[in-house]
């Protein structure tokens, strides 16, 4: 006789958890889907949408489920890993999509003392500057790393139950510790977004900013792109990962300390070879992304 599939419950379903639940239950891993959050509206729209079979906006819900994956942004994540603890079957697996890791990994040891054996912390390298049940597609992860940091508790059997979800969901999988994520993403995460933040709120607090919005085209567009993500998700994340983020933020000082002077003293030799050797490294960067597409 076959195993029944097993229950997944999403606690945030917007585009990361949504696109997850697809995926996952489009390639036969996971049959009822339970949402839990905090929009009525959001969780109808993922119901009309078929992205989940039933929606809860309590916590407790997780106690008709084998597998939890926490999608919410990392600030909400004390509180409901507190709330969840009393209500999680021994086995269910818990996993989450946060963009940091160290401080998730401490919140599993603070909240879920009892049930770390069944924990793993992860991070899917995907994502958009749109939002909510509606942007979930199950296509989603189609050759996207996502990064495991499972705990030394961290039972072999729910690492791989991890692991066989995210493959299905067409993702490459990759394992590293809390902090070497958390230092890896500070640099080529977290500050371009911080970046794109700090020169659309410039642009914007001019005098005559619509002037200069008027005449912004596909170079603004794409350093700026990314300016459109979510702010709550985004402002946990700089809090979340502060410490390895204002090391980059120092060095990215420095980098432009560094062009301010070529500017001001016109050598112009300088400012040329400079911008060859980044226009090499994103050069043979792009060749190696699109290879691995």
């Amino acid at each position: 006789m076959s195993h029944p599939q097993p229950t997944l419950a999403v606690v945030g379903v917007g585009l990361i958890g949504g696109s997850f639940a697809l995926a996952a239950r489009e390639a036969g891993l996971v049959g009822r889907v339970i949402g839990i959050g905090r929009s009525a509206a959001n969780l109808q729209a993922a119901i009309d949408l078929e992205v989940i079979d039933a929606a809860s906006h309590d916590i407790a819900a997780v106690a008709a489920a084998d597998i939890v994956l926490v999608a919410t942004p990392v600030g909400q994540m004390a509180g409901l890993f507190d709330s969840m603890a009393p209500h999680l079957k021994p086995g269910t697996v818990v996993t989450d999509a946060g963009s940091t890791k160290s401080d998730v990994t401490a919140l599993f040891r603070a909240h879920l003392p009892a049930h770390l054996q069944w924990c793993v912390p992860a991070h899917p390298i995907a994502g958009s500057d749109q939002s909510g049940a509606a942007a979930a597609r199950a296509g989603l992860y189609v050759n996207r790393k996502v990064v495991l940091a499972p705990l030394p508790e961290t039972r072999p059997e729910a690492l791989e139950c991890v692991e066989t979800l995210w493959r299905a969901c067409g993702a490459r999988v990759e394992t590293m510790s809390a902090e070497e994520h958390d230092a890896v993403f500070a640099a080529v995460s977290h500050l371009p977004h911080l970046l794109a933040f700090a020169y659309v709120d410039m642009v914007a607090g001019k005098a005559n900013a619509q002037r200069y919005f008027d005449f912004a085209a596909t170079g603004f567009r794409d350093f700026t792109r990314i300016a459109g993500s979510h702010p709550e998700m985004w402002r946990d994340i700089a809090l979340a990962n502060r410490a390895a983020l204002l090391d980059e933020l120092a060095s990215y000082q420095a980098s432009l300390a560094r062009l301010t002077a070529l500017v001001e003293s016109a050598d112009a030799a300088a400012m040329e070879s400079l911008f060859e050797e980044a226009r090499e490294a994103r050069v043979k960067w792009h060749e190696r992304f699109e290879a691995s597409r």
